[in-house]
């Protein structure tokens, strides 16, 4: 594969900073966008004695106000791939998750999709992001999600359901958008492992946020695109990844498209 530009939005948290080094050792671009700069010496740390290049773009995700707040970012950096893996992480209250998880991921969303030249977008989400029960969970593990969906990720959770749905919108506005949802379950500490579950997973389990930076890259340079689900499991990475593309894997399955596409054209 010909060397590649990555945007990657929200450079500084745990999962970008295990990702960053995947992404430059394949010798591509990565454009880091981070809060402040004191948080630069810690990428640059990240990817030392690699082949590919890094640079940071000093940026916050808070102040993305609009979609043209965004292009500018894009036009900036000129990608061809961008990688959502930022957040408001549960602080300052559930205005600045609605300004970041929601407000910021969509507007990059939309002028991401209306940039011909970018052409994969992944998104790292969370595993009980969706609307409607998944055929392949139990009615238990089903009360489970939304008991937490409406609880302690009350305010998080519509913002990041929001955020997919608009990108899976996008894909039928310009069929080219290769969109990537990834969707961990809870994360942890630790090394990778290379051995995960990914596409039609339980409702409930955990993940090393460094397999989450495995399989994330991984993605990015394969054919695959749709809603993964992922878990720490049995099977090598490279097989998962293999098999999601071979059988078609989508775990948007059970959702209502008619009205994701409606709320987000």
């Amino acid at each position: 594969m010909t060397s590649k530009r990555v945007l990657l939005l929200g450079g500084h948290g745990k999962v970008s900073l295990l990702l960053t080094p995947h992404l430059v050792s394949k010798s591509w671009h990565v454009t880091s966008v981070i809060r402040a700069a004191d948080q630069e010496d810690d990428i640059l740390a990240s990817v030392k004695n690699q082949q590919g290049k890094v640079e940071v773009l000093i940026s916050s995700l808070e102040d993305i106000r609009s979609k043209a707040d965004a292009q500018n970012v894009i036009d900036k950096s000129k990608p061809d791939y961008v990688v959502w893996s930022a957040g408001a992480g549960g602080k300052g209250g559930p205005e600045r998750t609605q300004a970041i998880d929601h407000d910021s991921c969509i507007y990059f969303v939309q002028a991401a999709a209306d940039t011909p030249s970018v052409t994969k977008f992944l998104l790292v989400s969370f595993l009980g992001s969706r609307r409607f029960k998944a055929p392949w969970w139990s009615a238990e593990e089903w009360k489970e999600t939304q008991d937490l969906n409406h609880g302690a990720l009350k305010n998080y959770y519509p913002a990041k359901l929001a955020s997919d749905e608009c990108l899976t919108a996008q894909t039928f506005k310009r069929a080219s958008l290769q969109a990537i949802v990834l969707r961990p379950g809870l994360l942890i500490d630790g090394a990778v492992t290379g051995k995960v579950s990914l596409g039609k997973t339980k409702a409930r389990g955990s993940v090393t946020r460094a397999d989450v930076a495995a399989v994330a890259a991984a993605l990015l340079d394969s054919e695959g695109k749709g809603w993964f689900d992922l878990l720490e499991g049995d099977e090598t990475i490279s097989d998962a990844i293999t098999r999601v593309i071979k059988d078609k894997v989508d775990c948007i399955v059970g959702e209502d498209m008619e009205s994701m596409i409606r709320d987000h054209s």
